[in-house]
């Protein structure tokens, strides 16, 4: 589904805390003046000498290695034209995101206030000393063949004009796996090309170093078909140039096989497509509306493989699926350029990635049981996590086949675990929970809903497809709210519990609970007043089926809150307990804490069931828990009643549930420290990958330890997330931000669908 953003909330996105999106980290320790004497004065003057006598040096001892140069003059910027180079750089900050979080690659952007060919090329050049790679991106053409061709030319580190090859590359291995499947030769295709910028005339060419025959593309640009009998034609569209009699788009598409569009939405239409050849191919690139969208091309033609740009429909081209996995395989040999071997290394490895077995946990996020290569699976999806480890080693392999590597990788193995190695799951878990929600969005019941950080984040989880909001509250004030903050919340229901006109179901409501209290000192008056209050009320509609889910707790304190969810809704099959546990995002990957909210002092069985509740929860994210029990002692170090119960809880764990990974008693730092774990307790169960899932022997262990890695800024933390309840009940801490009350909505969504 397209993500629907708001001018203004874009805006705040950019501006909110320190501006921009990025900021230079240290890699080294700073805190000392033995530190601050290492990192400059007098000790940097070491691998200075060293450098100056070796150049190849700066490899090893500076961030060169790993550092790419985004570079634009803002010519030509996604599809704002000439915007210049000081309003190109939020893109480019965000390329800088997008090259760290895929590939753990660093990045300058730098915006040059330059359209004088030369003059770019000559910055460019002398910045060669800083940077292991230069992207180039947002440059007009023609101007953008001339740079990259002299800069490749002329420097010894690689260089890429991403807007051109990124869209080659990937559109190519949707194209060979797009001819595959039904069934026709490469060489034998006939393709109409829209557009003749940048990208639609790498695209081109890359489809001939494939084996499309050059005399069988036909190339449109605005003035029309490219023909050689038109006058002047610049030196990259002239190859492209036919005699053929065709001079319109809907003359070139008669009997074409495969269509190519990055030029501008809606130029085609059904009844052009419906004249293509049997079986066609349709790549309707342009961005955000295609050239046909793809319902309606699929209408026409239901035959058809069809690919856009967009992330709400099958096989989306997206350069991403690139440039980070191929600058990561030239930076690591010292490629010395980006060649054509390296692009069609990339181009193969992502058609043939395609056709291996999905990973569960991309099945998991698009809901799917098992995604499999075909008409709508032609390129892999931006979130598998083998992208890194399948494009890079690919590259690489074809940077040293190719002679222009400086350094050889010998052991491939080793390389490929420490590709894996570079990057935590914490994003990609977010990515991955909301694209699963979004395939099944669930009613979510907001019971105080005349709060604006509440409404706020309605309406993103409704634009989004995460969520199918009901909001609770006054009517009135809510929609004052919603007016004055000049939210889009459309046909979303708005229901007050307190109205005159919902008595009947009050009353339905009330006497349903009386039934089941009133032996635990409830009156039929209590039961029915209480009713009127909406945390009652909505967890009735969960119980009732009115709605899927329930978020509260923003405004009233933690027992307030979670009282009606246990009275009404209450634990689910073979469940004697309900457990709390958050999800705290770190650089290393996610962690999963319980109990952090609930239960006080657990006895030895109790133990044992919030860690199985935790255990099946981490499994819903497709994450083998690894579980770690903690206590002040490591393995009877210490005595006393608490680590002797986590001791017994584990013992207990092991006889009835002989495949869960979980040891303890042990202390935290031994959870996480695998050579600890070796040089002082070899037997123990984690000593090969540490912990992710930490179990606390008591509430106050728990809920400390998450709010002070959340405080510290050492990780953002999820939750809480009730475990063991019959349906979908969530808790949000006081005062949540608006982006963690979304992350609850995603969280209680994929809940609902887990308790369908």
């Amino acid at each position: 589904m397209a993500v629907k953003i708001s001018r203004q909330d874009a805006l705040n996105y950019h501006s909110k805390g320190r501006p921009g999106k990025i900021e230079v980290v240290p890699t080294k320790e700073t805190k000392t003046q033995r530190d601050l004497a290492l990192a400059y004065s007098p000790g940097v003057a070491e691998p200075c000498l060293e450098i100056a006598a070796d150049k190849e040096k700066v490899y090893s001892y500076t961030a060169k290695g790993n550092l790419v140069a985004v570079i634009t003059n803002g010519t030509a910027v996604l599809g704002l034209g000439d915007i210049g180079p000081e309003a190109a750089k939020p893109v480019m900050e965000g390329k800088g995101i997008l090259f760290k979080i895929f590939a753990d690659i660093d990045v300058f952007d730098i915006e040059l206030n330059t359209k004088d060919i030369d003059e770019f090329i000559d910055v460019v050049k002398a910045l060669e000393p800083t940077f292991g790679g230069i992207n180039l991106e947002d440059i007009k053409s023609p101007d953008c063949f001339e740079i990259e061709y002299r800069l490749r030319k002329e420097l010894n580190i690689p260089v890429m004009h991403d807007d051109q090859h990124g869209t080659a590359i990937i559109s190519g291995s949707a194209l060979l796996n797009a001819l595959e499947v039904v069934h026709k030769k490469i060489e034998m295709v006939r393709v109409v090309v829209s557009g003749a910028g940048a990208s639609a005339l790498s695209c081109a060419q890359l489809y001939v170093n494939l084996g499309v025959k050059q005399e069988h593309i036909i190339m449109i640009d605005r003035s029309g078909v490219i023909r050689k009998d038109r006058d002047g034609l610049n030196d990259y569209k002239k190859p492209f140039a036919t005699d053929q009699d065709v001079h319109t788009l809907e003359q070139a598409l008669k009997n074409a096989d495969v269509f190519l569009g990055l030029s501008k939405g809606n130029i085609v239409t059904q009844a052009m497509v419906k004249t293509m050849a049997k079986n066609p191919i349709i790549f309707a690139l342009a961005n955000p509306d295609p050239e046909i969208p793809y319902n309606e091309a699929l209408d026409a033609r239901p035959d058809a493989v069809i690919a856009t740009g967009r992330s709400d429909y099958p096989n989306q081209v997206n350069n991403a699926l690139g440039f980070p996995f191929i600058f990561r395989g030239a930076l690591d040999v010292r490629a010395q350029e980006i060649n054509e071997a390296m692009k069609l290394a990339a181009v193969h490895a992502l058609a043939d990635l395609t056709k291996k077995p999905v990973p569960d946990i991309v099945n998991l996020a698009y809901g799917e049981k098992n995604i499999t290569f075909g008409k709508e699976y032609i390129i892999p999806k931006l979130i598998d996590p083998r992208l890194l480890t399948t494009v890079a080693p690919a590259v690489a392999k074809a940077a040293i086949d190719s002679g222009v590597a400086r350094r050889i990788i010998v052991d491939w193995d080793a390389y490929v675990i420490e590709l894996s190695q570079r990057l935590g799951t914490d994003d990609a878990i977010m990515r991955i929970m909301v694209n699963k929600a979004r395939r099944d969005p669930k009613r979510v019941v907001f019971s105080e809903a005349d709060n604006y950080k509440i409404l706020k984040a309605a309406q993103i989880v409704k634009d989004e497809g995460i969520a199918k909001p009901i909001l609770l509250g006054p009517e009135k004030k809510i929609r004052e709210i919603i007016e004055q903050n000049q939210l889009d919340l459309g046909q979303v229901p708005i229901i007050d519990p307190n109205s005159l006109d919902l008595e009947e179901g009050r009353t339905k409501y009330g006497d349903w609970f009386f039934d089941r209290r009133k032996r635990k000192g409830l009156t039929l008056y209590e039961a029915r007043k209480l009713m009127r209050e909406r945390n009652y009320y909505g967890a009735m509609m969960v119980l009732e089926g009115e709605a899927d889910a329930l978020i509260s707790g923003l405004t009233r304190n933690y027992a307030q809150t979670i009282r009606p969810a246990l009275q009404i809704i209450g634990t689910g099959t073979n469940v004697s307990r309900v457990a709390g546990m958050y999800i705290v995002l770190t650089k290393r990957g996610p962690l999963f804490f319980a109990d952090c909210t609930i239960n006080v002092s657990p006895s030895v069985e109790e133990l044992v069931e919030i860690t199985t509740l935790t255990a099946r929860a981490v499994q819903q994210f497709n994450i083998q828990p690894r579980i770690a029990m903690l206590s002040y002692s490591n393995f009877g170090s210490t005595k006393g009643d608490e680590p002797e119960r986590v001791a017994k809880a584990v013992q207990m764990l092991r006889q009835k549930y002989p495949g869960m990974i979980v040891d303890g008693e042990m202390q935290a730092n031994f959870a996480f420290n695998t050579d600890l774990l070796k040089d002082n307790y070899p037997f123990c169960e984690l000593i090969d990958g540490g912990a992710n899932t930490l179990i606390f022997p008591n509430l106050s262990s728990g809920n400390i330890a998450y709010k002070m890695l959340q405080s510290l800024g050492v990780g953002e933390a999820i939750g809480p997330i009730l475990l063991g309840l019959k349906k979908s009940v969530h808790i949000l801490q006081l005062g949540s931000s608006v982006r963690e009350i979304i992350n609850m909505v995603t969280i209680a969504v994929i809940d609902a669908q887990s308790k369908k």
